[in-house]
């Protein structure tokens, strides 16, 4: 899109409930100029006398855009709600991706929590599509009850995938499921098999779980340079004019949402940034 504060307009033409109040949007621009993005940005939905959010960006799949959207607020409880045939508003893309060409050659370790998994899955995507280029893909996941888990069975593709490991948690599990540990997605580590001195680790999900993950990397002898991070803020433009999601000298709109750890690790997990 030339034009990054004029949204353009998209059809929705299906949704997939994933789990409850968690919609996955399929949508059609009307704009038939290419709509190009790296994995891990996100876009701008509006809509029209309602308000705008920001959501990550799925994917394509039959030549429609893909959103997840979890209905926690006034817009993303319309968004949810819409049916096939309304339009809404894009703007985007927006931030920095994740460094995939980073990778090429390296183990390849996704750790994410809750919700945070859908910034990845795209990426997750690629990487096993384009296998020739990584070493080990490891994917770490965890949540608190395994029926939180979205696209489980793209997580059995996943598994089944040639030196693709696939480990899953749930905090506050209270029957045995197989494939899964109870406990944090933290101490599925102990049990990842990559490099440490020759891996690329790609973060998700709260900052309390990316700080923890960060520590146990470190005991594991991860170096520091190795460590992308997907932050979370309150994003209102999309393009670092409001200054809502700064962090020290930083806009995550527009600097982030992916950042190299070195570069926000004066800011990271400290209040008020």
């Amino acid at each position: 899109m030339d034009n990054k504060m004029t949204p353009v307009a998209a059809t929705l033409i299906d949704k997939t409930e994933e789990v409850l109040d968690i919609v996955t949007l399929s949508l059609k621009m009307t704009d038939e100029r290419p709509f190009e993005f790296q994995f891990g940005q996100f876009n701008m939905l509006s809509l029209f006398g309602v308000g705008e959010v920001a959501i990550s960006i799925m994917g394509w799949k039959d030549d429609l855009l893909l959103h997840t959207v979890r209905s926690v607020g006034r817009v993303t409880h319309v968004l949810t709600a819409m049916e096939p045939g309304q339009q809404i508003g894009i703007r985007g893309p927006f931030g920095q991706g994740w460094p995939l060409e980073s990778a090429v050659g390296k183990d390849l370790v996704f750790i994410t929590a809750g919700l945070g998994c859908a910034p990845v899955v795209a990426a997750i995507n690629y990487a096993v599509q384009n296998r020739q280029n990584f070493r080990r893909i490891v994917i770490l996941q965890g949540v608190k009850h395994h029926q939180d888990l979205l696209w489980l069975p793209q997580y059995e593709i996943w598994r089944d995938q040639h030196n693709c490991q696939v480990l899953l948690a749930a905090s506050e599990e209270h029957n045995s499921k197989k494939h899964w540990k109870l406990g944090m997605v933290t101490e599925l580590l102990n049990n990842a098999s990559f490099s440490a001195d020759n891996c690329i680790v790609m973060m998700c999900g709260p900052e309390i779980m990316m700080k923890a993950a960060i520590k146990q990397l470190k005991e594991l002898g991860v170096a520091e340079d190795a460590y992308y991070l997907s932050m979370e803020r309150n994003f209102q433009c999309g393009q670092g004019f409001c200054g809502h999601c700064q962090i020290g000298p930083y806009f995550v709109c527009k600097d982030g949402p992916v950042f190299h750890y070195p570069q926000i690790k004066p800011w990271f997990g400290l209040g008020g940034f």
